[in-house]
């Protein structure tokens, strides 16, 4: 463990048991030289401890990569708590884990995140301060997938020559609260949409309200389409994955949706191009921060604007390097949390 530790360069990890209320969290903080570690707080089912701790680390390192590309005083970290087969009072076990964060005296700052909603940030902020995405501050998915709606049309501007997305052919993994929003967005501009999920309500309403096409889950990475956005869990993209793509980019709001850095330059290798996860979904991270640190809408608005400037300015250096936007990405946050 501590040589995953050491190879992502997460500076400390934080574990919690409490078998009164089924609590087990983990708490990965990767840097906090720039500010206080903000991230999600996940709330999954996992094979076993390990899994969960290595999700915790990699998830903290992107959140460090994500804050500082955003230009956010913020360093990363990510809280990830293990579901239990029952818990017999989940309110109860959220208020644990805030008595947990707040042992951290303001080192970590939690949020939403994969599993957890605002009424479980609400059970958090009972205990600690340093929360937010509670039911006041609201739901950060729609601020995601402003950014991502952003960064699909800079994407489509330096893969096929346009921002229009009229007539555009996107396929969306995962219609969970940011996947809904970013289809919404992209009906709303004449794109094609083709969806999938495991939650076939979901599917029917994206048909009906949106003209949607369904595809099944395990068909639609293989599906033709212009843009592929993941926007559920990360590692969809792995080594046999890829070589079934049938789209010119990768765009959406999935965090780690690599298995691993290699896979960067496999998409790279077959002209797809790849918009880095931490820098295209940074929507929700900017929002939650600013709004904790008391900014003003038009502040948050005009920050989230840059989303597409910063990835226009990876895809630059990615062309006149012939490299991955992944790896130009990495190198240009470690420089960035190495100034200090």
């Amino acid at each position: 463990m501590f040589a995953l530790m050491q190879s992502s360069r997460v500076q400390s990890l934080h574990m919690m048991v409490e078998p009164r209320t089924g609590l087990k969290a983990v708490i990965a903080i990767h840097s906090s030289q720039k500010g206080p570690a903000m991230g999600g707080c996940r709330y999954l089912s996992y094979p076993n401890e390990e899994s969960a701790i290595e999700d915790a680390i990699q998830l903290a390192r992107n959140m460090s990569y994500k804050a500082v590309l955003a230009g956010l005083s913020l360093g990363g970290g990510t809280a990830v708590i293990m579901r239990p087969a029952h818990v017999p009072d989940r309110a109860a076990l959220f208020e644990a884990f805030g008595r947990f964060v707040q042992t951290l005296d303001g080192r970590y700052v939690t949020a939403m995140d994969s599993g957890t909603s605002r009424e479980d940030m609400d059970c958090i902020a009972q205990y600690t301060q340093h929360v937010t995405s509670t039911t006041a501050v609201g739901d950060p998915s729609a601020h995601t997938a402003l950014g991502l709606y952003a960064g699909i049309r800079t994407t489509a501007m330096a893969r096929l020559g346009s921002d229009n997305l009229e007539g555009l052919r996107v396929a969306i993994q995962g219609l969970g609260h940011v996947g809904y929003a970013l289809a919404e967005q992209l009906h709303a501009a004449g794109a094609e949409l083709l969806v999938a999920d495991l939650d076939s309500g979901k599917v029917q309403l994206a048909m009906e309200q949106l003209g949607a096409k369904p595809i099944a889950s395990e068909a639609l990475l293989s599906t033709p389409c212009d843009i592929l956005a993941p926007c559920g869990l990360g590692g969809v993209l792995n080594s046999h994955s890829v070589t079934k793509l049938r789209c010119a980019a990768v765009a959406g709001g999935a965090n780690n949706q690599l298995s691993c850095a290699a896979i960067a330059d496999q998409l790279e290798a077959r002209g797809i191009l790849y918009a880095p996860d931490y820098v295209i979904n940074s929507g929700g991270l900017i929002y939650v921060a600013l709004h904790h640190q008391g900014q003003s809408p038009g502040t948050i608005t005009a920050h989230l604007s840059q989303i597409g400037t910063r990835l226009t300015e990876v895809f630059a250096h990615a062309q006149a390097e012939k490299r991955s936007p992944a790896r130009v990405a990495d190198e240009l946050a470690e420089r960035l949390l190495d100034m200090d």
